[in-house]
């Protein structure tokens, strides 16, 4: 019998679920917000019940907003940990799905699930490594290098990483609550709504957050490639929906960069190294899928 695989995205804002195999085959989705651990999760296990005594689905994977804790070997392997979203710090976000459903459940980032679809089915594929960006409400980053996704002493923290400050041009003082002016506290969506008195979306084109935005993004962006030297960047999330952001993200991580990385792939040709997911806003509910696939 065919396998069918359970997804959760589980999103600080919502929750994605989805039942498939992959991109061209996605047979049933809900959505619904995020409220409570308990609430929000037994409406996933809801979803997801009506197929299990069909002996079709096979396993279900998370991809989470975090922290999270992605240690096998801790008695607390797949918690949601030190999270800012109130009422979820220390929820046992995998073990309650395991056990209400009875089938295996994987679970990674939310970013690092997209990062894995993408890599697949999207922008990512035929890339030997990559790092997939969110930016939205929060900013976070997962990446994949020789076809794993990467893990270490936790995961990826890209959203956190510490970028250049001008507090005479910018006053704001950040918003991130454990760094304050970290990537995240300055170029956020909600960062740019606290900075602005207005949420992105309501902000017109030539506006001056544009370019603060594309230049924290870019120093962000910069930073990574430093870093991890990845093949390709893909930055998904709702505030690269505004049309003229990449275009300035892509100039200013050039410029900023100022040949140092001696590649054609930044000095001539950008618009394919950083770019947007294919699969849109399906990125991180497919990667639930594919890490399903990966213990089903």
């Amino acid at each position: 019998m065919e396998k069918v695989y359970g997804g959760i995205e589980a999103g600080g804002t919502k929750f994605v679920c989805v039942i498939g195999t992959g991109p061209d085959d996605m047979r049933a989705e809900t959505v619904f917000p995020t409220t409570t651990p308990d609430e929000t999760i037994e409406r996933a296990v809801d979803f997801f019940n009506g197929y299990c005594g069909t002996d079709l689905l096979s396993a279900v994977g998370i991809a989470s907003f975090g922290p999270l804790n992605l240690d096998i070997n801790s008695p607390e392997y797949g918690y949601i940990t030190k999270t800012p979203k109130s009422g979820w710090k220390h929820t046992d976000i995998m073990g309650m799905v395991k056990s209400s459903l009875g089938l295996p459940v994987t679970i990674d980032t939310d970013v690092n699930g997209a990062a894995l679809a993408e890599y697949l089915w999207g922008a990512g594929k035929g890339a030997d490594s990559l790092v997939y960006i969110t930016i939205g409400t929060g900013i976070g980053g997962g990446g994949m290098v020789n076809g794993g996704l990467i893990h270490g002493l936790v995961h990826p923290e890209m959203g956190h990483i510490r970028i250049p400050h001008d507090r005479e041009n910018d006053p704001f003082e950040g918003c991130c609550p454990y760094h304050g002016d970290c990537l995240e506290g300055l170029a956020s969506g909600k960062a740019v709504e606290l900075r602005w008195g207005k949420p992105a979306e309501e902000l017109p084109e030539g506006h001056p957050a544009w370019e603060l935005e594309a230049h924290y993004l870019a120093l962000g962006i910069g930073n990574i490639i430093c870093t991890l030297s990845p093949g390709r960047i893909i930055i998904g999330g709702g505030l690269m929906k505004h049309p003229s952001l990449l275009p300035k993200v892509r100039e200013k991580t050039r410029e900023y960069l100022n040949g140092y990385i001696n590649s054609p792939r930044i000095t001539e040709d950008i618009e394919h190294y950083i770019v947007i997911p294919e699969l849109g806003d399906h990125s991180g509910v497919l990667g639930a899928i594919a890490l399903a696939r990966m213990c089903g």
